[in-house]
């Protein structure tokens, strides 16, 4: 989940590409409206968002499927430190991802959080 179409379509290539199953969205209020719980291993979330930003999606979507996980990803150190106080029993190294290096690590990240 991305607000940014070409970031998007490029995640969802190359998890594709890697046997992943994909759905993308570029609006937070439409990927929780399509939602459904027990049909999603994980959440790939861009923090910074129009309407609601990604730690806001992700609780309001945790409140719906407690299973589902999440990764966030930003291009941002801002939310460094929002994300740590939001969800201290989160690991960063693993479920926070700066996105120059988004694409390089994503596979990496999904393969483990999903394995």
């Amino acid at each position: 989940m991305d607000d940014d179409a070409d970031i998007i379509s490029t995640f969802k290539m190359i998890l594709e590409m890697n046997s992943f199953e994909v759905d993308a969205y570029t609006s937070p209020v439409s990927a929780l409206s399509n939602f459904k719980p027990n049909e999603f291993g994980l959440l790939i979330l861009d923090v910074r968002m129009p309407n609601m930003n990604g730690f806001e999606l992700y609780r309001k979507i945790k409140s719906i499927d407690s299973r589902v996980e999440a990764c966030f990803i930003t291009a941002f150190e801002d939310y460094q430190e929002e994300f740590k106080e939001s969800f201290p029993m989160l690991d960063e190294a693993k479920y926070f991802i700066r996105k120059p290096k988004a694409i390089e690590d994503l596979v990496n990240h999904v393969a483990t959080l999903l394995g």
